[in-house]
């Protein structure tokens, strides 16, 4: 079967970090995941795929991202035809800044920008230029210098603005945060029986308000509506069991809550731009073969 690589990187628990600097006219390495958080800065990559979680995009001649643990993420020449693309991937553990220490005022920043990226951050064309120089630089320090530099540059990067999430929430493994009490209380709930159906009333009930303030609360909370939020939610498993197995799309509607397969396409087209079917070949000849 077609399955996502889990890559064991060469970052041992002695060290901070690790980093690779590669020039290269291809990339060959499959789709894949792994524990560590990683920062990885792309120069020349225009028209290169790139994936993250069930999210793609063609990348423009810049791209920076930060992934967290256990995200599938990967780059594919695609329509790349630049013959000296530079790569520079910088890989440091989730325990590198204690919980403890980055609940200090001075770090919330980082704190929060590491919690998105569970999902996956890309950064503004303005950032990527800004930083490019100090990411390469990294590349010629060592020690407890490049230690600052590195948290000097994540601090930075936290603060830049124009950061964007890029996979669905639910595709990820780690657990959806939220500063608000009710929105994560609620969250869980429809995390928990999104195969089931879940009405509006049943999740205000959770919550302990109205249908009516509810309603109005995570819309104005979150941006989106109760039905936009459980959708998206029931989309995440989907995208996940199109790309991790071969059940049809049929039962993939049926075990992510969705009893009209219609209404699942229809939804599925209008979040990804493709539908069910397309999604999954998309991600044909990404994957190794177990």
């Amino acid at each position: 079967m077609n399955a996502i690589y889990r890559e064991i990187t060469p970052l041992t628990q002695n060290d901070c970090f690790t980093l690779f600097s590669r020039k290269k006219k291809v990339f060959d390495f499959p789709l894949h995941y792994h524990d560590e958080f990683e920062l990885n800065f792309v120069i020349n990559g225009a028209g290169t795929k790139r994936i993250v979680g069930d999210h793609t995009e063609i990348i423009d001649n810049l791209d920076l991202v930060l992934i967290g643990g256990n995200l599938p993420h990967g780059w594919f020449n695609h329509h790349s035809q630049d013959q000296e693309i530079r790569e520079v991937t910088i890989q440091f553990h989730r325990d590198l800044f204690d919980d403890k220490f980055l609940r200090r005022n001075q770090l919330s920043f980082i704190r929060t920008m590491l919690q998105h990226s569970y999902k996956g951050i890309t950064f503004s064309t303005k950032t990527k230029v800004a930083f490019k120089e100090r990411i390469l630089g990294l590349v010629d320090k060592s020690g407890f210098d490049s230690v600052l530099d590195l948290i000097s540059i994540l601090h930075d990067l936290s603060i830049s603005g124009n950061i964007r999430s890029l996979s669905t929430s639910t595709f990820s493994s780690e657990l959806y945060q939220s500063n608000s009490r009710r929105i994560q209380k609620s969250y869980n709930y429809m995390q928990a029986y999104y195969t089931q159906d879940i009405l509006l009333a049943d999740v205000a009930k959770v919550v302990n308000m109205s249908d009516v303030s509810f309603s109005r609360f995570i819309k104005k909370r979150t941006g989106k509506t109760f039905i936009e939020t459980l959708n998206d939610i029931r989309l995440g498993h989907a995208s996940r069991l199109l790309i991790d197995t071969i059940q049809t799309i049929t039962e993939v509607s049926q075990k992510c809550g969705f009893n009209n397969l219609s209404y699942f396409n229809r939804v599925f087209k209008t979040k990804y731009g493709c539908t069910p079917t397309q999604f999954r070949q998309s991600y044909a000849g990404l994957r190794i073969f177990i």
